[in-house]
């Protein structure tokens, strides 16, 4: 039997080409905001998590650690040509990590939780409409709609939303063995390059996301002129993080 990843569909695969393309932070939201809440957070979670569509399609309640505002990544879900659902380890051996979440993806995680998810810790986070696991065919139209929608190119696939993710914690200047563990990429090599990052490097790198994408946020709105509204998840001119004040 042929593997697949449930999310592989038509314009959706793995990202190997050197140069991929990358949406800006305004066409991330977009999509999030018009794929619908359902799907909303597998948006966020593959551009400010930097997670594998098939680790997104296998992730768990369990595996969201509220309180901490970070997720497991443990396992993955791949869909042999056959239809049938096969769980299985990520994609190598540093796959297996914990992700720190930017802090405004944290309102969409917990609605998401009450809203969505299957009841229990083993309870899948990502279902469709009919309480079952991820398809591909059914999330290929709504995910090439959104892109659609949002103008992005025919060939923006699904998986380069993990690297517009990855090019945005790179551009917070993270040292590269915290980015690649972010990320769950390894090798022999890579493994002794980043084996001293630390949770505390982590955190950063997830605080330093989420400052970079409320600044490019509310200098989108400000540009729109006058009227123009802010995320409603990210805090107005004058917050705590300061924003108005660093670049007035």
């Amino acid at each position: 039997m042929i593997r697949k990843n449930p999310c592989r569909i038509r314009g959706v695969g793995r990202a190997e080409a050197d140069e991929r393309p990358v949406a800006t932070v305004a066409q991330v939201f977009a999509l999030a905001d018009v794929i619908g809440l359902r799907w909303r957070l597998m948006v966020l979670l593959g551009a400010f998590a930097s997670m594998r569509p098939e680790e997104r399609a296998e992730l768990r309640r369990g595996d969201i650690d509220l309180d901490a505002g970070s997720v497991w990544v443990r396992r993955a879900a791949t869909e042999l040509n056959t239809g049938r659902r096969v769980v299985g380890d990520p994609k190598s051996r540093a796959g297996k990590r914990e992700i720190v979440l930017p802090a405004f993806v944290h309102v969409d995680v917990r609605r998401h939780l009450d809203w969505f998810a299957q009841p229990g810790p083993d309870g899948l986070v990502f279902i469709g409409e009919k309480g079952a696991a991820l398809r591909g065919t059914t999330f290929g139209r709504k995910w090439r709609r959104a892109r659609d929608t949002v103008g992005l190119p025919g060939d923006f696939r699904f998986y380069d939303l993990r690297h517009t993710g990855n090019t945005l914690a790179a551009d917070t200047g993270a040292k590269l063995k915290d980015l690649m563990v972010r990320a769950g990429q390894s090798s022999e090599k890579a493994q002794l390059m980043y084996r001293h990052s630390t949770k505390e490097h982590q955190r950063k790198l997830a605080a330093d996301i989420d400052t970079d994408v409320r600044r490019q946020q509310v200098k989108a709105a400000e540009g729109a002129g006058e009227g123009a509204t802010v995320h409603p998840l990210v805090p107005r001119p004058r917050d705590v993080y300061g924003l108005v004040s660093r670049e007035a």
